[in-house]
């Protein structure tokens, strides 16, 4: 599978994916590798399993929200980046933010993440 399809993947089934974290760690299995490391600004994550935390996490601070891919994603050998824009409802109020992807990968899989984020 080309690395462009798991980035859209990476957006459509982890991040836009089920809120439940077994659920989502299940989908994660399937892009990440078992080594999956994320950094964060102020937290990393390992593994599938906790990247479905982090990711069920922010999920639970909206009401509903969705991400969409608005640059690339562009490949450089095992290299991804993608720019994304998230749009999530809470208590009726919207908030906007935008992202920045790179992501490092083995094979068909990804096995390192950075993201740098602000809200609009």
């Amino acid at each position: 599978m080309a690395l462009q399809e798991t980035y859209r993947r990476w957006i459509d089934d982890v991040w836009n994916g089920p809120s439940d974290a077994d659920l989502l760690a299940e989908k994660a299995r399937r892009i990440v590798t078992a080594n999956f490391q994320g950094h964060w600004p102020g937290h990393d994550v390992h593994g599938p399993a906790e990247l479905a935390a982090a990711i069920a996490e922010t999920k639970e601070m909206f009401d509903s929200i969705e991400f969409s891919i608005e640059v690339g994603p562009f490949v450089d050998g095992d290299h991804v980046a993608g720019r994304w824009v998230g749009v999530g409802t809470r208590d009726g109020r919207t908030t906007r933010f935008v992202g920045n992807d790179i992501l490092r990968a083995t094979g068909d899989r990804f096995a390192e993440y950075w993201v740098a984020t602000v809200q609009l």
